[in-house]
């Protein structure tokens, strides 16, 4: 017999390997009649059709959805469907029951082929007839007697027929469920660059590099700001694309770029947009997710070094969904290498199915007394139910990472997105260094604002979250309003949904908080499920649970003497 030899692999991988797979498949009772066995596999079939194309992640490519129509009596049939499934690279489960049948011999074992953490799902009818429903309690609960996660969508299709549709609450709630599945397994393996060390001092900003490999299975890769600086000066970049990059702004933003000095202004321009060039590429040879960058001190701020441009421009293009090449999916980017506000982007980004973040300073906290004493100051008047007046805002402004789309409402053309902004010279700090990015954010925009933060104490990462709507403010009042912050930054004025402002101003877990538009408590929640990450909405008015809001809290959690609880019980493990 000839010695056996090892398999060299291939160097051609599949693009789309390791990504977010979706396998749906559904248990039987083998004592069942046979029609309702094919409504069984219609049912399976239906529900993975209801998938398909329903969850596009940030770069716009569908995730991919398979089932199998071998339902799921036993040990045997549980191995096949699993087999089938490892094979199409599936890492996310979704069990749609139709009958009764018995948990350990069906999808119990069929779990014990996956990791521990995969996401898994029951969505069944409410059925009397043939009990799915029944199943989907018996199976979830004995998951999560074992310390298993799973959630359950007990939700709506047709007791009788061949080919039940499921309501449209029911495939809501699952599609928002695979978002957030998606979003846990899509960043397993990926990375984020931060350009610089700690920025300014800031230890809510650190890069905790062991527990996000830990927590998020992300890398975190470090580079000095000194390789910017170099490229910078060996011009590492397209001069063409550069040509064409600077015109393109030139047409959309027009004299509303201030060039005080022609010359030396331009040459800061073109350095700035350069730098997005430069650090794109970067990006794109590390197939990054998402971006930071230190600045101060270093980069411009320290008179001991040379000063070198701002890079608002160019944080501000990695947030927007267009550039000069049209459109583009976002990557969220930092300002001040703070990687807890990356993260938070990067996260509500993905379960938003690719939204543009807001980076912010939690500027100012604009309570209705001190809003009407600078109206009055400012020759504006009220009535007094203005929505200004109601409960107060907070001034979100930072001189970075603001995207370009938050100068109008979701969904305007790229043309008037860009007549809202104007490019004035940097103040203050960087006055010599180039243009900044200047815009007010219209009112009526929702979504939800969030801030990541970590516990030495804990070793666990927590999210402090609230629904939000941005505010518009009279003309008048808008402008004296960045004039007390800095009116060359991007303003927006926000107001939370049941924090008050007092809670508001003492539960900031850092200078800086981000909001995403459009994106559901139920999908940050489910997300925040899977990266067993603490949930904080320590405001009074807020319920504890909010119906057709919020998702159901998961059985596992009730076991185990509520969220929190259960949390730091599996952070123990």
């Amino acid at each position: 017999m000839l010695p056996m030899k090892a398999q060299l692999l291939s160097t051609q991988v599949k693009p789309d390997t390791g990504k977010p797979v979706i396998g749906v498949f559904a248990p039987c009772d083998p004592r069942i009649d046979p029609d309702s066995r094919v409504r069984s596999q219609n049912i399976v079939r239906k529900v993975a059709d209801r998938l398909a194309g329903k969850v596009v992640p940030a770069d716009g490519e569908a995730v991919t959805v398979v089932y199998s129509d071998i339902l799921v009596d036993a040990e045997l049939q549980a191995d096949q469907v699993a087999r089938q499934f490892k094979e199409a690279g599936v890492n996310i489960l979704v069990c749609a029951p139709d009958t009764w049948s018995f948990p350990q011999l069906t999808t119990i074992s069929l779990l014990s082929h996956f990791p521990k953490d995969t996401p898994i799902n029951f969505t069944t009818g409410n059925s009397g007839p043939r009990p799915g429903v029944v199943y989907t309690h018996a199976t979830a609960g004995a998951i999560a007697q074992y310390g298993g996660l799973v959630h359950i969508n007990v939700g709506q299709w047709p007791d009788e027929g061949q080919e039940p549709e499921m309501s449209e609450s029911t495939a809501t709630s699952l599609i928002d469920w695979c978002y957030a599945a998606v979003t846990y397994q899509g960043l397993k393996g990926r990375r984020i660059v931060v350009f610089g060390h700690d920025s300014m001092g800031m230890e809510t900003a650190l890069p905790h590099v062991l527990e996000t490999r830990t927590q998020f299975g992300l890398e975190i890769t470090r580079l000095d700001m000194k390789l910017l600086a170099d490229m910078l000066q060996k011009k590492a970049y397209d001069p063409h694309e550069l040509e064409a990059l600077r015109g393109w702004l030139a047409s959309l933003a027009g004299d509303r770029i201030e060039l005080r000095d022609q010359q030396k202004d331009s040459d800061l321009l073109n350095q700035s947009l350069a730098l997005y060039l430069i650090v794109r590429n970067l990006l794109k040879e590390l197939d990054a997710v998402g971006g930071g960058f230190m600045s101060q001190l270093e980069w411009g701020s320290d008179q001991r070094g040379i000063p070198l441009p701002v890079a608002d421009i160019m944080e501000s293009l990695f947030n927007s969904t267009f550039d000069h090449q049209g459109e583009k999916p976002v990557i969220p980017f930092a300002t001040e290498a703070d990687v807890q506000a990356l993260l938070t982007q990067l996260f509500m980004t993905l379960l938003s199915g690719g939204n543009p973040p807001l980076f912010m300073d939690f500027r100012k906290v604009w309570e209705p007394e001190d809003i009407k004493g600078l109206a009055q100051k400012n020759q504006v008047s009220w009535q007094g139910d203005e929505p200004w007046l109601q409960k107060g805002f907070v001034d979100g402004v930072n001189s970075g990472s603001a995207s370009f789309n938050w100068a109008a409402m979701p969904g305007s053309r790229v043309e008037d997105i860009m007549k809202g902004i104007s490019f004035p010279k940097a103040v203050d700090y960087f006055f010599y260094l180039g243009n900044s990015v200047h815009f007010i954010s219209p009112g009526g925009i929702q979504g939800i604002a969030a801030r990541l933060a970590y516990s030495a104490l804990s070793g666990m990462f927590s999210m402090l979250w609230d629904e939000v709507q941005t505010l518009a403010l009279p003309d008048a009042l808008a402008q004296a309003v960045c004039q007390t912050a800095n009116p060359t930054w991007p303003h927006t004025f926000v107001v939370p949904k049941y924090a008050s402002m007092l809670e508001y101003k003492q539960y900031a877990p850092a200078n800086h908080f981000h909001m995403t538009w459009h994106l559901k408590p139920s999908r940050l929640q489910y997300w925040m499920d899977f990266t067993n990450v603490l949930s904080l909405t320590p405001w009074q008015a807020r319920p504890n649970f909010i119906e057709g809001t919020d998702r159901p809290l998961p059985l596992l959690y009730l076991l185990n003497g509520g969220e929190t609880a259960t949390k730091k019980l599996k952070r123990g493990k």
